[in-house]
């Protein structure tokens, strides 16, 4: 039995939600992952950690889809990806 791929059906409304957290401590304000993240949903905080640098902050916005371009740009690792 050959199954067509053409005849399954594709739901095109639905969207991967999820959300990330950025460890302030970690992040030294590079913005790559602001750059990079499609959703505009990452910004630069307007305090300080204990190192001196102005961490990204994720906007906890539902606009995120997960899609984890931030977590595989950010050079320090400081950010999670959660999908669900």
């Amino acid at each position: 039995m050959v199954l067509c791929l053409c005849e399954i059906p594709i739901e095109t409304d639905a969207k991967m939600k999820g959300y990330i957290e950025i460890d302030r401590e970690l992040c030294k304000g590079c913005e790559i992952c602001i750059s990079f993240c499609p959703k505009d949903v990452i910004s630069l905080s307007d305090k300080l950690n204990v190192s001196g640098y102005l961490p990204a902050f994720f906007n906890d916005d539902s606009e995120c889809t997960g899609c984890a371009i931030c977590a595989l740009v950010c050079p320090e690792v400081a950010i999670e990806v959660y999908r669900g």
